[in-house]
Order: structure tokens, then sequence, then C-alpha cells
């Protein structure tokens, strides 16, 4: 349950409000009362934050996460209280194609925003939304906490990278951050149509046989984009409660391991399509197993996701549906 006291007029900034996660997160915090304070780069039309009319309720400032003075003149002059940090270039075979401009967001972005926060007094609470990826390729599974941040493809290394980097400011400088490390997002509002999820809805809207990239049996840890935004809130309170939970890492998961093909015949199964994929095999530069242990969630913070996977899947699905319709 979302503490309401808590969020009530606090003054909340949050990069990367535009993307599928941020324009779910900035719905929960203007549904808690929150003054919410969104970094916005580009400007699209279909995102969630500006198709559900977000955006005309909360403060925007435009710029660049890796542009610092902007960072440090948004928390001075909107006196900032708490910072939710999802701005990354977030899909791997851009950074594959491009890893200069995907280290450059996710890695010198990060240190930007932590830097900006460190000489910003009034921050008392930062999320850094991280990623699974960041463990990179693993013998044991499921990753945990403690497993080592290891990645070696660049979107892997971007994510290992910028996580250590808000570990060493909570560290050497006392700042209060605390890390999430998420699976694979999905849920309305991604416009991302690489992405096997969206993609797959949108082949079977247009009756087109669905895509997989891969071999198809690729493992993921799939997690709904609504889930992960009440996370991020449970986590900055809990984090204000807790100071001494600064610098601590936190997975979020199901704790389900699907395969891409699984994926996509439930896909198909629930729109109750007949339509079969088509395999490409052409995946390079990915992790092969991934799965996360959420114990420590559960344990040190009461936390359970609130939706599983058929019930998150129909609720995408019926997302794609409306936006569909409005083309």
């Amino acid at each position: 349950m979302v503490n309401h006291s808590f969020w009530q007029d606090r003054p909340v900034f949050v990069t990367g409000a535009s993307g599928l996660v941020g324009s779910w997160l900035v719905k929960r915090l203007i549904a808690a009362g929150a003054d919410v304070v969104c970094l916005v780069r580009d400007w699209v039309p279909q995102s969630e934050i500006v198709r559900a009319g977000f955006i005309e309720k909360v403060k925007v400032v435009r710029g660049d996460i890796r542009d610092r003075d902007v960072l440090e003149r948004t928390l001075g002059e909107f006196e900032i209280d708490t910072v939710i940090h999802l701005a990354a270039q977030t899909i791997v075979t851009i950074a594959n194609r491009n890893p200069i401009s995907t280290f450059e967001t996710n890695i010198a972005g990060t240190w930007n925003l932590m830097e900006a926060c460190r000489r910003s007094p009034k921050v008392k609470q930062i999320v850094v939304a991280s990623s699974d990826k960041a463990y990179g390729d693993q013998e044991v599974l499921p990753y945990s906490e403690n497993t080592p941040l290891q990645g070696q493809h660049p979107y892997d290394v971007s994510k290992s990278a910028g996580d250590l980097i808000s570990y060493t400011y909570a560290k050497s400088y006392d700042l209060p951050v605390v890390i999430t490390r998420c699976g694979n997002f999905y849920g309305g509002g991604d416009l991302n149509w690489n992405r096997i999820i969206p993609g797959t809805i949108r082949s079977i809207l247009r009756v087109q046989a669905p895509i997989i990239r891969s071999d198809g049996e690729y493992i993921r840890d799939y997690f709904y984009v609504e889930d992960g935004a009440a996370a991020y809130m449970l986590l900055a309170e809990q984090l204000a409660a807790h100071p001494e939970f600064k610098g601590e890492a936190f997975n979020f998961s199901n704790e389900i391991q699907v395969s891409v093909r699984e994926i996509v015949e439930k896909i198909i199964k629930l729109m109750k399509s007949d339509l079969k994929p088509e395999v490409l095999n052409e995946a390079s530069n990915e992790i092969r197993h991934q799965y996360l242990s959420a114990e420590k969630a559960q344990r040190m913070l009461s936390w359970k996701p609130l939706f599983n996977l058929d019930e998150a899947l129909v609720l995408t699905i019926d997302w794609y549906k409306e936006f569909f319709k409005n083309e």
C-alpha cells in the first residue's frame, strides 16, 4: 500500500519520466499527492505520460541527464526531497550498435546525477534503477544481491558501471542512495517494438507472424511495469524510515523463469490467435539465462508483487488494443 502521508506535497524529481516505467511511476506519484518534477529529453507524443495527460499535472524540465548544470538547477530551484532515477538507454540491440551513446547516458548520466545530488543538501532519498543485466553472465542462478556485477557486453557493462557509481556515492559521500535491480520490464506504454512483448502484441493485432530475434530459448525474468513503479515508491518510503539502507541494492522479481518462445506462445494464446512465430536466430551479445531472487526485498521491505504474469499480460494486451484502435 502507498503511504499517502509520506508522498503528499513531497517534491519528487523523476528522470526518464517519459519512458516505460517513468510514465506509470508518475501516474502513481500524482495519485499519492506528490509534487512531481520530470526531466524530459525527447518529446514523444505517443508516450503514456503525454497520452494519458499526466504531463499536464507535473512540472517539466527539458534537458539531458548528462547535463549536470540542469540537474543541479532543478534540484535546487524545486527544492527536491526525493529523486527517482530511471533515465537510461534501455535497448540491448541499440547498445550493441551505439555503445558510446549508451555509455554516456547510462554511466555519465548516473555520475552527473549523483554529483548534483551530493551538492544539493535538501535531497533526502535517491532511488537508482539499475538492472538484472548489471550481473552479467553467471554460473550460479538465481542472482542474489551478493552476486558480482560483471557485465561483458555494452548494455550490461553500462548498468554494472552505473550501479557501482551509485554505490560509491553512498559509501564515500554518505549519499542516501538505494539501488533497484529488476528483470525485463513489460506493460502498456512500451513503444520499443523490438522488445518481445510489445512487438508480439503489435504483430498479432496486425495479423502478422510475431518475430523472435533469438532462437527463442533465452530465459528472462519478466516484471510488470506497475509492480516496478510501486516497488520504487516503497523503497523511497523505506529508505526514509531506515537510513541504514543507504548503499543497499534490492532485486525485485516475480521469481519466474520464462523463455522467449514461452512468452510469445502465452501472448498468442491469450489473444486467441493461431499465428506461428518466425524465429530468426539472430541475437548476439545477450545473456542466455537470467532470473532473480527477491528474497531480500521480501524480508527487509515486506515487498511482494501486485500482479502475476497472466494478469499483467492481459492488462498489457488491453492497453495495446486501445492504443492501436486510436491509430
